[in-house]
């Protein structure tokens, strides 16, 4: 069996004509045959006489939508109290209408989606999250103390709007906002939301974002559960702080946002600080530093005083008297110890000269003895020492004499 052949191609000079490219079209999107398809109810349309309702389905996360067809016996038999804001899951075929151009849905099926099953949804949607760490505690940021801008995400002209705004002023009057008002609830309330959130994410004077909305139904809140909104909130940049409902109202963004407020109100106190408050605790503090710094000027004052009274630093120069004093007294001992040294010194060297001169052998000559030498220096002291003719040195007390011998005895 041989391949068919491939369809030829379009080209500048042999182009496809309109009803070619789209019954191609339309080939193609029926190869995607029946699938199931959830959604919010943005529009119903019932014309009288007609057995055919148009729907326009829009995507609950993005600002997408399409139309769907269904037979009235169809949406009377799934969906008989079918309103505008419902959330529906139907079975369509998608089918384009080459005389518009146009691509809608065939529905066969329409299931309303009950609070129950929606309920049910959002748990999945919470354990889903939770297992990805987008409610970590960890990666919470903290929020400034005193933001210098604020964003803040509301209805327009809504109870919450007001509360936050006046709550806040009211707390610190310097406070700044750049309000960006959405639908906080419809068809509409998430893509919306995404967007105004990625435009204040984007601002760099925004310090903190807040997402307001007053209190509501379960239905009226799902578009703070939506999963795109609550990755929005987890990926932003800017701390993001959820006021949505009253105390007991729980979305699944309360638990992605890094702060969650019970009411808008209660948003207001934890954004700001009270200047009031702040004031007291500054004035409290300023007493505080007061009281310490007073206390640590008296006691060094008393230690200054103490210091002062001693003799040291009372009488400076008592010390110089008295050092002086010392000084003399061992100047003067030393000159009484230096004195009596060379007294006694001096005795000494007379007693030690007396005993020389009284050994010394001029002392002897000088009572009329004589020494006796020869001519080699040898003190003669007996008679048979020299010989006849020797020549001797006579040493007198005064002078000296040269003798010969002419006899000895």
């Amino acid at each position: 069996m041989s391949e068919p052949e491939p369809a030829p191609k379009s080209t500048a000079d042999e182009p496809w004509p309109v009803r070619v490219v789209s019954q191609k079209v339309g080939a193609w999107i029926a190869k995607l045959g029946w699938v199931w398809v959830d959604g919010q109810v943005a529009q119903i349309s019932r014309r009288p006489g007609s057995a055919v309702v148009f729907l326009t389905l829009r995507d609950p996360s993005a600002d997408l939508s399409l139309t769907v067809t269904a037979h009235r016996d169809v949406l009377d038999a799934g969906a008989p109290e079918l309103a505008e804001g419902a959330r529906v899951t139907l079975h369509a075929k998608p089918e384009f209408y080459p005389a518009r151009g146009t691509l809608s849905l065939r529905a066969d099926e329409i299931r309303q989606v009950g609070l129950g099953e929606l309920l049910a949804r959002l748990e999945r949607l919470k354990k889903l999250l939770a297992a990805e760490g987008l409610f970590a505690r960890e990666r919470k940021r903290r929020l400034p103390f005193l933001p210098q801008r604020i964003g803040l995400i509301t209805g327009r002209a809504s109870a919450a709007e007001r509360d936050v705004l006046m709550n806040t002023r009211r707390r610190w009057p310097a406070v700044d906002f750049r309000v960006i008002n959405v639908p906080v609830q419809g068809p509409t309330a998430v893509p919306q939301i995404i967007d105004a959130l990625k435009v204040l994410d984007n601002d760099d004077t925004v310090d903190v974002i807040v997402i307001a909305r007053g209190g509501g139904s379960v239905e009226d809140l799902l578009p703070f559960s939506d999963e795109a909104l609550c990755r929005a909130v987890f990926g932003a940049r800017t701390p993001v702080v959820s006021a949505i409902g009253h105390e007991t109202d729980a979305p699944l963004v309360d638990y992605v946002a890094d702060l969650r407020a019970s009411t808008p109100t209660d948003a207001a106190k934890r954004i700001v600080p009270d200047l009031n408050e702040e004031r007291q605790l500054i004035d409290s503090a300023r007493r505080r530093l007061d009281r310490a710094v007073l206390t640590l000027i008296d006691r060094e004052k008393q230690r200054i005083e103490a210091w002062r009274s001693r003799p040291s630093l009372a009488r400076p120069e008592l010390l110089i008297d008295q050092r002086a004093t010392e000084v003399t007294a061992l100047r003067e001992r030393s000159v009484r110890s230096l004195d009596h040294r060379l007294r006694r010194a001096d005795d000494d060297l007379r007693h030690t000269l007396a005993r020389l001169r009284a050994l010394s052998p001029k002392a002897t000559l000088q009572r009329g003895y004589a020494i006796v030498q020869r001519a080699d220096g040898h003190v003669v002291r007996a008679a048979d020492e020299v010989k006849t003719d020797d020549i001797l040195r006579v040493r007198l007390a005064d002078g000296e004499l040269r003798a010969e011998v002419r006899e000895s005895e």
